[in-house]
């Protein structure tokens, strides 16, 4: 558990950055220039990241059941994460509706998937992965809102096409997940 732990602290901490000091960031990257700061960020998430994977993967070798989830909550766990992969997807296709209203939606596609994923899941090791990932999430997302209010921050109006788009995306990446890639990469058949 110490790994999963040591990579949730490295990942979501320096994600944080712009929560707890968007001040001390920007003097960074006037400092040491932008390029810098993205391959300086990119290595320490990639070491974050890597330190999650290896560190749930070990941590689920030694099973500690704290609630067993009811069958139905598994499955409504496929709608979050149908919800999320669109989120998902509106974070990254331009002029859709989606982004335009909600402003940040990659947190709360993350957001949506810890959340189904704790109603779903009931070993310790997924709520120590899901818990600080939806509690970051939470505080992510109202820290960007309110930083968006206070900059006159607007998003480019969405357009029936690029709404599609993101739709459609989210659901073709949702079905490989589904009924694939969960199930190679993860090792749990979340059809099951």
């Amino acid at each position: 558990m110490f790994v999963l732990i040591l990579g949730l602290i490295v990942f979501l901490g320096l994600h944080s950055v712009r929560i707890v000091a968007d001040d001390w960031r920007v003097r960074q990257i006037e400092r040491i220039g932008l390029n810098r700061w993205k391959a300086f960020y990119s290595i320490v998430a990639i070491i974050g990241f890597v330190l999650i994977c290896v560190g749930f993967g070990m941590a689920r070798q030694q099973p500690v059941l704290l609630y067993i989830p009811p069958l139905w909550l598994r499955h409504l766990n496929g709608l979050f994460m149908l919800v999320a992969l669109i989120l998902f997807a509106a974070a990254k296709v331009p002029n859709n509706h989606i982004k335009a209203k909600l402003g940040h939606p990659q947190v709360l596609a993350v957001k949506t998937w810890a959340f189904g994923h704790l109603l779903a899941t009931g070993m310790l090791h997924d709520v120590v992965l899901f818990a600080p990932f939806l509690l970051w999430a939470i505080v992510l997302y109202q820290v960007s809102r309110k930083r968006d209010r206070r900059n006159g921050t607007t998003y480019p109006p969405g357009t029936a096409k690029g709404t599609a788009i993101a739709v459609a995306a989210g659901v073709a990446i949702w079905a490989l997940f589904a009924f694939w890639l969960h199930t190679l990469l993860i090792g749990v058949n979340p059809m099951h």
